[in-house]
């Protein structure tokens, strides 16, 4: 069997280590005689599952106790609206900035719940760059600050978290959750789509302050509501569970690793090796501000957009996909996450010199 190499935004790829431990364990998990997908939520088998999934993700974040995880379904879009459902409490406003189509997303879902200060926005370029605090607007007494830590499509991360004071920082972090180390304290709600660096669609993981659970005024509907999901340890219904089983399996695989610096350390490497390749090139570019480039996903253009499909073909038979940036920017990108090896953005690399000197 040829596994390909895979740069996908999302679902994204698995470590192998990890989906050869899940088929290894799939008819028979543990010597229970069943599959982890099989099993009663409410067992003991797979309330142990759960738990060290969590005491795994707390150790690899250092999560504070003051915190609750939270493993829920609905994945990050539905948290655009659980976390002005839960965290505006009497509030009439909150502060989001403004950096790509994600944030969008989440400014649209919030608007039906709140009036949305735009603190700062990047729109006047394109969304590629973050725009620096300094300029930013907040308001006087906003309910929280929202920011999106790596916008997927665009290629921008903040490389810096942004100083809210009194207000919670509530972070949309789905796509760059364990790539690096983070100091939770700083947030009051932290919340990431599971298919990037953690496991399978259908999980969505927030980590979020005690004292900011049980204030949402009305009182939301029950599935909608932060205080429910943490009184049930994540059981108010099905959660689930084969998404969560192989989110352990992941937290251990990079607990192997030496942990998030450690991990942070091969990112930084993968992103030099491609960045380093496209500012040398003259028939390549990345549109994206070189202090805000994302170390996930690489947005980057041909000199002439009608080689695209010729592109793509030629990866594809070199063994990569997934390589075709998003339906709204176009272009090329490669998503470059934990899983995603040194050596596969290496083959990445020398195809694009192959390409560029045969097409440039």
């Amino acid at each position: 069997m040829t596994r390909v190499i895979n740069f996908s935004a999302g679902p994204a790829a698995l470590p192998e280590e990890v989906l050869r431990q899940a088929a290894d364990e799939m008819l028979d998990w543990h010597g229970s005689g069943q599959s982890v997908m099989e099993m009663s939520h409410r067992g003991k088998e797979f309330i142990g599952i759960a738990e060290a999934a969590e005491a795994d993700l707390r150790e690899l974040m250092a999560i504070p106790a003051n915190y609750k995880v939270l493993f829920l379904q609905g994945g990050a879009t539905l948290q655009f609206e659980m976390v002005p459902i839960n965290l505006l409490a009497g509030k009439g406003t909150a502060d989001y900035v403004y950096t790509g189509e994600w944030a969008k997303k989440a400014i649209k879902e919030a608007k039906a719940f709140c009036q949305v200060n735009v603190v700062a926005s990047s729109e006047d370029k394109a969304f590629t760059y973050a725009p620096a605090q300094s300029s930013w607007k907040s308001s006087k007494d906003a309910a929280y600050l929202h920011y999106t830590a790596n916008e997927t499509i665009g290629g921008v991360e903040f490389q810096w978290v942004p100083d809210s004071g009194s207000v919670p920082l509530v972070c949309d972090m789905s796509s760059n959750i364990l790539s690096r180390p983070v100091d939770v304290s700083k947030y009051g709600l932290i919340y990431a789509g599971a298919q990037k660096n953690i496991g399978p669609a259908g999980l969505c993981i927030v980590i979020v302050r005690d004292d900011l659970i049980g204030k949402a005024v009305p009182t939301p509907p029950a599935m909608l509501d932060y205080k429910i999901h943490a009184e049930n340890d994540s059981m108010f219904n099905t959660p689930p569970t084969y998404s969560i089983y192989i989110a352990g399996l992941v937290f251990q695989w990079l607990k192997r690793q030496g942990g998030l610096a450690a991990i942070e350390q091969k990112n930084i490497a993968k992103a030099k090796l491609l960045y380093d390749f496209l500012d040398a090139s003259s028939y390549y570019k990345n549109p994206v501000a070189k202090a805000d480039r994302s170390r996930m996903n690489v947005p980057f253009t041909l000199r002439d957009a009608a080689q695209d499909e010729d592109f793509l073909k030629g990866a594809k038979a070199r063994g990569m996909v997934q390589l075709k940036g998003h339906r709204s920017v176009g272009g090329m990108r490669a998503s470059i996450y934990n899983a995603t090896s040194i050596a596969g953005v290496q083959t990445l690399v020398d195809y694009m010199a192959e390409f560029e000197k045969n097409h440039g």
